[in-house]
């Protein structure tokens, strides 16, 4: 008896194993194939792709719930995904996705057995890789412009920013305590074209005295190895007991390749501050550069 039991839990088991997986389904991408959705009417079905979607073109559907439509749509311009829910029973409908400059063709139907979760990927021969681009002073002050419109232009030309791999740590604060003072990182920005990360700090003044550094004498160290700055934007003071906004980038590694630094990593920020009255020219970082030069990559 005991083993019968066993038998159908194992086949309930199995079954339910099933179920979720036809609920949850991953494509490969293909612009040359027609996808089809299952879509319930109390449903959501998300449909996911491996970066910001640009325009998606549909026939019979609504984005409010109060134009007429077989199914609703939700989407926020410059996200990866959309969502959608069939609004009438036997409802058959074509959506088409404009994602990485090619389009995706998907057929909602729905269905008493719907896909709860769909999810795009692209095959390892599909990845695109970076197409090297020289960076030069002009591109460096270009991305650090960039970095510091992020959140706009993720709003009003996600376009822009679709690209660019983005970390916020204000749940997860990064901060280096120097004693006197410290350094916390905000936000990081990796442009992988220019093999660039660029990240605004906060530099905290832990004395009562203003502290003095190089704008040019940032470094981030990451595993075992030092990056020095390709440019920055910085004050070269931070007053008493205050605190200073500054961006930085490193580009490449010293020997003139490719870092291909992922955001995922912990970061160190290594820059060299003193009390006003010390003679700061002969504080000399390791691996900083002349005022207003570009290290090379």
């Amino acid at each position: 008896m005991k083993f019968f039991i066993k038998i159908l839990a194992l086949l309930i088991l199995c079954r339910t194993q099933i179920v979720f997986a036809n609920e949850i389904q991953q494509f490969p991408l293909d612009d040359h194939r027609v996808y089809q959705i299952a879509v319930s009417l109390d449903r959501v079905t998300t449909i996911s792709f491996p970066g910001a979607i640009s325009a998606i073109d549909a026939a019979d559907v609504t984005v409010d719930g109060k134009t007429p439509g077989l199914f609703q749509i939700a989407h926020t311009k410059g996200s990866y995904f959309l969502s959608v829910r069939a609004l009438a029973k036997k409802a058959v409908t074509n959506v088409n996705i404009r994602w990485n400059n090619k389009t995706y063709a998907l057929e909602l139907h729905e269905s008493d057995e719907p896909f709860y979760s769909v999810i795009f990927e692209q095959a390892d021969d599909q990845i695109a890789r970076p197409v090297p681009v020289a960076v030069t002073p002009e591109r460096l002050l270009a991305l650090l412009d960039k970095a510091k419109a992020f959140p706009l232009l993720k709003e009003f030309h996600p376009e822009a920013v679709a690209n660019v791999e983005y970390a916020n740590y204000a749940d997860k604060p990064q901060i280096m305590d120097y004693k006197t003072y410290a350094i916390r990182i905000e936000e990081a920005f990796r442009f992988n074209p220019e093999d660039t990360l660029v990240f605004r700090v906060t530099l905290i003044n832990q004395t009562a005295q203003v502290l003095r550094y190089r704008p040019d004498g940032f470094s981030l160290r990451v595993g075992g190895r030092i990056y020095p700055q390709s440019i920055s934007d910085a004050a070269g003071t931070i007053p008493p007991k205050g605190t200073a906004p500054a961006y930085f980038a490193v580009t490449g590694t010293p020997d003139g390749g490719r870092n291909d630094i992922s955001l995922k990593n912990n970061f160190t920020v290594i820059l060299d501050a003193v009390p006003d009255e010390v003679n700061t020219n002969s504080v000399v970082p390791t691996n900083s550069v002349e005022p207003g030069k570009i290290s090379p990559p």
